[in-house]
């Protein structure tokens, strides 16, 4: 990932989905199987319609699978 693009995650804050595949370049099914597997951060509910994740928690996904070379 380039510095331009990890710049532009908040270090704090929360993130909905589609700030999240901005960063992860897969489909919004591919993300809901990984998040059900457990292989993605869980979601946190924040109203009866909207559902986010912690900017931490995704940040640190990112940087794991770009270790892994899977990003």
């Amino acid at each position: 990932m380039s510095d331009t693009a990890k710049r532009a995650i908040p270090e704090t804050g929360f993130l909905r989905l589609t700030d999240v595949l901005q960063f992860i370049p897969i489909s919004r099914s591919t993300w809901w199987l990984w998040v059900a597997n457990g292989k993605a951060p869980a979601p946190i509910k924040l109203g009866p319609k909207t559902t986010a994740w912690k900017a931490e928690e995704i940040s640190a996904f990112i940087e794991e699978l770009s270790n892994r070379g899977k990003l």
